[in-house]
């Protein structure tokens, strides 16, 4: 058995592609109507099926979990999301963690937690 995919709830899954294709370059692999599929295993799924699916509401920004990337240039990595998406909110600027990577969090359009991070050596 194997991981194949993750994935998160978006309110406007075209918003949400274009966001994801813009900072980290992934393409649709299959787009199923409220249910998109990304390369690198990201799955989108339209807010109003995935609660009907779950029967529950949907928690924005409840920081159990994230999306972690990583990325050499960090630096034009961000100068990228603050050019694209100036109001992004964030959890953390980019900071040093004590073994040296440097790391930035911030939340996309419905409140997912992503970390792009440099690499670990």
């Amino acid at each position: 058995m194997r991981l194949k995919n993750v994935l998160i709830v978006v309110k406007d899954i075209e918003k949400s592609r274009q966001f994801y294709q813009d900072l980290f370059g992934l393409e649709v692999v299959l787009d199923n109507d409220g249910n998109m599929i990304l390369t690198e295993g990201l799955v989108l799924q339209e807010e109003k099926y995935w609660k009907e699916f779950v029967g529950r509401d949907i928690i924005p920004e409840n920081n159990a979990g994230e999306l972690y990337f990583e990325e050499s240039d960090i630096e034009s990595f961000i100068y990228k999301l603050e050019k694209l998406y100036p109001d992004v909110k964030y959890v953390n600027r980019l900071m040093t963690h004590s073994w040296g990577q440097k790391v930035i969090r911030f939340y996309d359009f419905d409140g997912n937690l992503i970390e792009v991070g440099t690499p670990m050596r």
